[in-house]
């Protein structure tokens, strides 16, 4: 039921002072702080806008760079730059574009729109956002900033080892910086990608069912899913990385039994998924204007929805399409050649999507149009290459030439960055309130496509004439000194382009006027904005019944503005909206989100400091951030989460009555955790996986010269840790069956057997005398290990802190939502402990 049936006396909407009144406190409650305590804001209007000007900036950064690289490039044999500073600026520009601005962009406007587009006031973990976005301004600045110093990485985005893991190859910081800056920079995607699943989850309206999202949600979930898969692995082969580089173990050195194919393995497995976590959000942003364009719903809704799952999925099984060229079995490379040619389908269906709609609808010409109209065909060409690479006879003549980057560019630039503009031109006026310029638009557009194409389609030749990509120059008897020419030449009209849309953005405005509300004449919610919008988000949260609300159903926008939803006021004044069910938006909770502070700004610079101190080797530093960081975190916990309300329930309109505090699967901070422990699980797995990579090509692995970590330990640390697991669940139990003494001390007797249990894990491969120096299988041994220990030691201060809380009357057996996220964490340790114990003690004796 949509509506309670309990009828209370409540407030008459229809009443102009009553209706002031709810503005005025609405205004109040959700207003950003002023003054220097502005930065402690975590409004999604406030961090999204934050997010989007500085994934801009380094944007702007990485197209510098590409423009030192198309001008050294632009005769032969050119000594503009030295090799030194060459490999530098497009190993920086490949990662600052791929890691700083194609998957933060995305993550930056979801922050802005989301709650627009689901009608909701906020997302569920503000300050999670705002976590995630100083992890990333600080993440961003240490590995960009590096090559101001002459330490920036300078191998490749890709950073193959072993010419990277050697000393003797590149000495200095470049690769640690490369490596540590960016795990940081990844805890800032998985953070937005956990806050944007739980968001689409459970933030959307009442009678918004899963087949009424809005498409651009659909893409969010489906992108903020691959990369809870895709950037875990990319830890797991970080962290083998980071340990060859600073203790020597010997994970990609052939001479120990190592193997650097490994590394392409879990860099690719993350590297072709992100091909599409950077493409689904750019044809997210078309899917949402195709339709306002062409003024009628989108055919095909179940079609493009099903195609989007589906790029995602089959997404994962093309990561040896990098790979053709490493000497792989036959059936292999048939295998992924085959995946790599099925993925056009459903990109296909997305195109075909699009073109349909616009031809049954009645155009209206627009500069967003006319970006995506650009995008649909730069796309076209760039799908086109990516078919003919995906083509192992093909892909080992153009590996490596300039062919390769057209493609990668012509779909990454072409079908991505042509949409952003659209999205740029489309949605200003709801962070902003004013449009753009159309004509500065329309010179930036034809700059942009006349520049981009007579960047990138010559390249298609240099590659095939035999230019090898990542040369610092070439000689001239190449034959591509003219092709080269004209790419520069359209890089730089391509950067004008943009520099227009910049100064577009940025230019003054003077007494220009505020853009009508609904100036598209769109038909999704985020349209509701007033103009200039309100911090609050939408006046009241409305019933959606229809996919376009604002086309289809009746006196919609009046019924939002006088309050005829839910929570038209803030009675309490505090934060709140509405929590509904996963499939079909039964309305759950009231939830009351957290509001400004500055604590995750303080945890985000402690986190930074670990990594930072750790890539300079400062080990006392980095143990002092360490204790810093954990100790913030539990500060911002214990003041900002599980709150206990002052009632129980409360009135949240049309007679509707919500709990305000709810705990299991019901509770945001339940899925939070499920959700953040499935990417944890995932990068776990991927150092499973390097232990039965070397297991599959190795005769001799376990080698027999290693016997630890040995039977004995290993079990002990089983049988601990089972009994930690058990006195996690038995404490949720317990607690909720109001036995509180009982609880407290099985939530002590698992912190301690936790800690025992890491002890004695760590202590097998220790007095069994494996040394992780000496060969690849200690190695992944002590890996492996230290991993799910740390695991054991976060569950033990994970159980002391919910009997902390308990001790205090913070945790009852009413308001238990902290245990019951212990305990669901407590079901993943335990499962990493089943796969540990069972592949490092009890596997070695089967071979």
């Amino acid at each position: 039921m949509i509506e309670g049936t309990t009828q209370t006396e409540a407030p008459d909407q229809e009443d102009e002072a009553v209706r002031r009144a709810q503005e005025d406190r609405l205004r109040e409650v959700w207003a950003a702080p002023k003054g220097w305590r502005y930065w402690s804001a975590v409004n999604n209007t406030e961090v999204g806008v934050w997010y989007t000007a500085v994934s801009f900036g380094f944007m702007l950064f990485a197209g510098v760079l590409a423009l030192i690289v198309r001008a050294q490039l632009a005769v032969p044999e050119n000594d503009l730059v030295s090799p030194t500073f060459y490999d530098q600026a497009f190993t920086l520009h490949g990662t600052t574009m791929m890691f700083l601005f194609a998957v933060p962009i995305f993550e930056a406007v979801a922050i802005i729109i989301l709650p627009q587009l689901l009608g909701a006031r906020d997302l569920p973990f503000p300050r999670l956002s705002a976590f995630g976005f100083w992890c990333f301004v600080i993440g961003g600045v240490f590995v960009t900033g590096s090559i101001f110093f002459d330490q920036a990485p300078s191998s490749g985005w890709f950073m193959y080892p072993p010419l990277t893991t050697e000393e003797r190859y590149t000495p200095g910081y470049g690769p640690d910086i490369w490596l540590l800056g960016l795990s940081f920079i990844e805890i800032a995607s998985l953070a937005a990608a956990v806050e944007l699943i739980v968001g689409t989850l459970k933030c959307r309206p009442p009678g918004m069912r899963l087949n009424l999202m809005p498409l651009y949600a659909w893409y969010v979930l489906v992108v903020a899913g691959m990369i809870l898969f895709a950037f875990p692995p990319l830890i797991a082969g970080d962290i083998l990385f980071e340990f060859e580089r600073m203790f020597d173990w010997p994970f990609f050195d052939p001479s120990r039994g190592g193997d650097p194919i490994l590394w392409q393995h879990l860099f690719w497995i993350f590297g072709h998924p992100e091909v599409y976590i950077v493409f689904l959000p750019a044809i997210a942003l078309v899917a949402m204007i195709v339709p306002t364009f062409a003024q009628r719903p989108i055919l095909g809704y179940s079609w493009i929805v099903l195609a989007a799952v589906g790029t995602g999925f089959i997404s994962f099984g093309l990561w040896v399409h990098h790979m053709y060229a490493t000497g792989l079995p036959s059936i292999s490379l048939g295998f992924f050649s085959a995946a790599s040619e099925a993925v056009a389908i459903p990109t296909g269906v997305q195109i075909f999507v699009f073109i349909a709609t616009l031809l049954t609808g009645r155009v209206i010409y627009s500069v967003p149009m006319l970006f995506v109209s650009g995008s649909l065909a730069n796309l076209v060409i760039g799908g086109l290459t990516g078919v003919m690479v995906a083509l192992v006879p093909f892909d080992w003549q153009a590996h490596d030439t300039y062919f390769v980057v057209a493609h990668l560019h012509y779909v990454l630039i072409g079908g991505v960055l042509f949409p952003i503009a659209a999205g740029v031109y489309y949605y200003w006026p709801l962070v902003a309130g004013r449009k753009l310029s159309s004509r500065l638009g329309r010179i930036a557009f034809w700059l942009m496509f006349v520049g981009f194409n007579a960047a990138f389609l010559p390249m298609h030749y240099s590659g095939l004439a035999g230019m090898p990509r990542r040369v610092w120059t070439y000689s001239e008897s190449l034959g591509v000194g003219t092709a080269n020419l004209i790419s520069s030449v359209g890089a730089f009209i391509f950067a004008a382009g943009i520099l227009v849309i910049v100064w577009d953005v940025l230019r003054p405005r003077g007494k220009e006027p505020y853009a009508k509300r609904n100036p598209w004449n769109a038909g999704t919610l985020e349209w509701l904005v007033e103009m200039p919008g309100e911090d609050w988000g939408v006046r009241s949260i409305p019933i959606v019944t229809s996919r376009y609300p604002l086309w289809e159903q009746p006196n919609f926008i009046d019924d939002v503005d006088k309050g005829r939803f839910y929570l038209p006021d803030a009675e309490e004044m505090k934060r709140e909206t509405i929590i509904t069910s996963v499939l079909d938006g039964t309305p759950l909770q009231c939830l009351r989100v957290p509001g400004p502070s500055f604590m995750p700004m303080v945890a985000a610079i402690f986190t930074g400091a670990v990594f930072i101190f750790a890539t300079f080797h400062w080990w006392a530093s980095t143990i002092a951030a360490m204790v810093l960081a954990a100790i913030s975190i539990i500060v911002w916990l214990w003041r900002g989460t599980a709150i206990i309300p002052e009632k129980p329930e409360k009135n949240v309109g049309r007679g509707l009555h919500l709990p305000l505090y709810t705990s299991g699967p019901h509770s945001v901070g339940w899925w939070a955790m499920f959700i953040t422990m499935m990417g944890d699980t995932t990068a776990f797995l991927g150092l499973v996986f390097g232990y039965y990579y070397f297991f599959t090509i190795h005769a001799d692995f376990p080698p027999p010269a290693n016997v630890g970590p040995g039977v004995l330990w290993p079990s002990v640390a089983f049988g601990l840790f089972a009994v930690a697991w058990a006195t996690a669940l038995g404490a949720r139990l317990t607690n909720q069956a109001g036995r509180i003494g009982l609880a407290r001390g099985l939530m002590a007797a698992g912190a301690v057997a936790a800690l025992g249990g890491s002890a004695a894990l760590l202590w097998g491969p220790y007095t069994t005398g494996l040394r992780p120096a000496a060969h690849v299988y200690p190695a992944t041994v002590w890996v492996i290990a230290i991993w799910t220990a740390l695991h054991g030691v976060a569950g033990s201060l994970m159980l002391a802190y919910c009997l902390a809380r308990s001790l205090v009357g913070r945790m009852t057996p009413k308001h238990d939502m902290d245990i019951w996220n212990v305990a669901l964490y407590w079901h993943f340790v335990g499962f990493a402990v089943i796969v540990t114990v069972g592949t490092l003690a009890y596997l070695p004796l089967l071979t």
